[in-house]
């Protein structure tokens, strides 16, 4: 009964060593932030839509950073590209309230960066 009782907590010793070691070889990539400008149309309210979505976009896995602004009808949202796309936060987007509401595309006219004629045209 004795040498029961030693294998056994030899066994769990053992197991307890190998599970600690597994978890400790684990790698984190590095952040590799992107940003994406998103067109977003079936918007309708700024509370009950753009908020939602910002919301939801924030709690998304490999999403760093969401900003929706109703009145553009425009999301930015920065993302760790280890961990999500493009193709997947459009789809992520289009998807919300049961895929019914609203759909997302590329904002290829984003007023970031050096596309500065952009934003002379929307305050015209």
């Amino acid at each position: 009964m004795k040498s029961k009782k030693i294998l056994f907590s030899v066994a769990f010793a053992f197991f307890i060593i190998l599970g600690c070691k597994n978890e400790a070889k684990k790698e984190t990539l590095a952040v590799n932030k992107q940003n994406i400008s998103l067109a977003i149309s079936g918007m309708t309210c700024e509370i009950g839509c753009a908020k939602t979505i910002q919301s939801k976009l924030s709690k998304k896995e490999g999403v760093l950073n969401a900003n929706v602004i109703f009145k553009d009808s425009i999301a930015t949202i920065e993302f760790d590209t280890n961990k999500t796309s493009k193709k997947d936060l459009i789809a992520f987007v289009g998807g919300i309230a049961g895929g019914e509401l609203y759909k997302a595309s590329e904002n290829l006219k984003s007023c970031e960066g050096k596309n500065k004629a952009c934003c002379a045209n929307k305050t015209k």
